[in-house]
C-alpha cells in the first residue's frame, strides 16, 4: 500500500506527470511572455490531408533576447517548430491582424525584423530609432508603432512598404505602446 501511494504521487493517475509538469511550465512561460509583450500568438493554417478538415494551428512567437532569435512554438504540441535568426537583442513582438506577418523589435541593432509566418523567414529589416523597445500594429494592419527608448520617440512603419514614414518625439523613455480599436497609439513611459 505504501509503495502504491508513493507511486501514485510520483506518476499520478495517467502515469505521466513529468510531461504534464513540462507542459504546465511551458504554458506558464508562454503566458508570462504574452503578458510582458515578448510573445505573440498567431493562428496558422495546417496542411490538409485526405479526409481531414482544415484547422488553424496556433503558434507562439517568442523572442530570445540573448540568442538573437525568435522561437516558433506549436501551442497544442508544446514543441518548438522553428528558430528564426533576427537582429541583436530582440524584445517586443506583434503580429499583423491576419497573422501573416510578425514584427520583432531588435534593441541592439536598432531595427525591426519582419517575419513571414508562412515561411518563418525574415523578409525585411527596418532601421528605427535608438534602443527600440516595443511594437504595436493598428487594427487594419497598415501601420506599426515602435517605441524608441533611447531616442525618446516613436517610429511609424508603413507595413505595406516596410519603411519608416514618420518619427514622432514623445518625451522621456517610451517603453510600451498599444493601439486602440480606432487605430490611435497609446504610450507608456519609463517611470522617472
Amino acid at each position: 500500500m505504501l509503495i502504491r501511494s508513493l507511486t501514485r504521487r510520483r506518476t499520478g493517475r495517467s502515469g505521466q506527470p513529468q510531461v504534464r509538469v513540462r507542459r504546465s511550465r511551458l504554458r506558464s512561460a508562454i503566458t508570462a511572455a504574452l503578458v510582458t509583450g515578448l510573445t505573440v500568438l498567431v493562428p496558422l493554417p495546417t496542411p490538409v490531408s485526405a479526409g481531414e478538415t482544415r484547422q488553424a494551428r496556433q503558434v507562439a512567437y517568442v523572442t530570445n533576447l540573448n540568442g538573437n532569435t525568435v522561437s516558433v512554438i506549436d501551442v497544442a504540441g508544446n514543441t518548438t517548430i522553428a528558430t528564426i535568426p533576427v537582429g541583436l537583442g530582440p524584445t517586443g513582438v506583434a503580429a499583423s491582424p491576419g497573422g501573416t506577418r510578425v514584427f520583432v523589435v531588435n534593441q541592439g541593432s536598432r531595427t525591426v525584423s519582419v517575419i513571414d509566418t508562412a515561411t518563418n523567414g525574415v523578409i525585411a529589416t527596418i532601421p528605427v530609432g535608438v534602443t527600440p523597445f516595443n511594437v504595436a500594429i493598428t487594427p487594419g494592419g497598415t501601420r506599426a508603432y515602435v517605441t524608441n527608448l533611447g531616442s525618446d520617440n516613436v517610429s511609424v512603419i508603413d507595413t505595406a512598404t516596410n519603411t519608416v514614414i514618420a518619427t514622432i518625439p514623445v518625451g522621456n523613455g517610451p517603453i510600451g505602446v498599444k493601439v486602440s480599436p480606432g487605430g490611435h497609439p497609446r504610450l507608456r513611459h519609463q517611470p522617472a
